[in-house]
């Protein structure tokens, strides 16, 4: 693959991201913008100053619109105002004991705000393809040691991750009720959900990361602090699961009846490790740093183990993930360590050129 990923296909659509100031929006916003796509981001503002869509300043190269998911008569109006054809819902709540916080925010957001998307995409006509992320957490995790697959029940323990299982029920049942294959022809729309892993990369300063915790601790000469070392996780580059998200909408373009249902998108069983492992990775790439085990016994519960079976991304869309989980550290850690003396917009840009290559 190269930077004219997929045959020119996003040349001259119009795509509309929602959640593009977030970690994962802003790659997709860049990426699109190289690939020529006519991009319309729908979000709330950045959430720090040093994000990647922040100091990437993608947003002054596309049309940049401010709102709340949780607000469906502004979506609509937005959608009613810029036709656009391919939708990516990515706007979320998206951390997991933040949930435990907020739990109602949680849920207008993540459910409510994906059926508001859902709703707007319904009347309005220039949509033809639309693909809701949610995560892999949206599954009942039973902590079994093989992956979930797409058909297996969905559910969550914690707000955030229920949420998410509410989601997919919730896209399941606008799927079937108003965007039903077997009536294509009526309606003219393709919906598919797509979930994946724990996904890394630069410009990430959440809270409750192990990117971004490593990295704030590693300029300010702390020791890095790890609360759940021996949690496992499916690791990969912000960049594979976007070139899923992305491969999906083109199948579902030329072929919207086939591929319009959920999608798994996570790393080789490689890159199935746990925190204490990947930030000892961190280590290693960034040149410095210590860690130091804070488990605590009375945190409130996070699923220590959880993979993805991407068995049906792999042989039915020819997707498969590329870099192992030292690349993917390598190349989270080198946009750290370049930042801030170089355009982070040209660093992305050469990040997604290399991935591509």
């Amino acid at each position: 693959m190269s930077i004219d990923l997929y045959n020119n296909f996003y040349r001259g659509k119009r795509v509309l991201i929602t959640g593009h100031t977030g970690f994962k929006g802003s790659w997709m916003a860049i990426w699109l913008h190289q690939l020529g796509a006519e991009v319309i981001g729908f979000a709330l503002d950045p959430a720090t100053d040093k994000d990647n869509y922040v100091l990437s300043g993608i947003g002054s190269k596309i049309t940049d619109i401010r709102g709340d998911i949780r607000d469906g008569n502004l979506l609509k109006d937005v959608f009613q105002q810029y036709q656009p054809e391919i939708v990516f819902h990515l706007a979320a709540q998206p951390l997991v004991r933040l949930s435990y916080e907020i739990p109602v925010e949680t849920y207008e957001t993540n459910v409510m705000g994906s059926i508001h998307v859902m709703e707007a995409i319904r009347v309005t006509p220039s949509v033809k393809i639309a693909v809701m992320i949610t995560t892999d957490k949206c599954y009942e995790n039973k902590e079994q040691i093989w992956g979930y697959r797409e058909d297996e029940p969905m559910g969550g323990y914690d707000p955030y991750s229920s949420s998410k299982g509410a989601a997919e029920i919730a896209i399941a049942s606008w799927r079937r009720s108003f965007f039903h294959p077997n009536s294509y022809s009526k309606h003219g729309k393709s919906i598919a959900s797509a979930r994946a892993g724990n996904v890394i990369g630069g410009g990430d300063w959440a809270l409750d990361r192990i990117i971004p915790d490593c990295i704030r601790a590693l300029e300010a000469n702390k020791t890095i602090d790890i609360r759940s070392p021996k949690a496992i996780r499916p690791w990969q580059h912000v960049l594979e699961p976007l070139s899923g998200y992305m491969l999906l909408a083109q199948k579902m373009w030329n072929d919207p009846i086939s591929y319009c249902e959920g999608w798994n998108f996570g790393p080789h069983a490689e890159s199935i490790a746990n925190v204490w492992e990947v930030a000892t990775q961190v280590i290693k790439s960034y040149g410095k740093g210590e860690l130091k085990d804070l488990s605590d016994p009375t945190a409130v519960h996070e699923a220590k183990l959880l993979m993805l079976d991407i068995s049906k991304a792999v042989f039915k869309l020819g997707w498969k993930p590329r870099l192992n989980l030292s690349e993917t550290v390598g190349l989270t850690t080198e946009w750290y360590k370049r930042y801030k003396k170089e355009s982070v917009y040209d660093l992305c840009v050469e990040q997604i050129k290399s991935f591509t290559l």
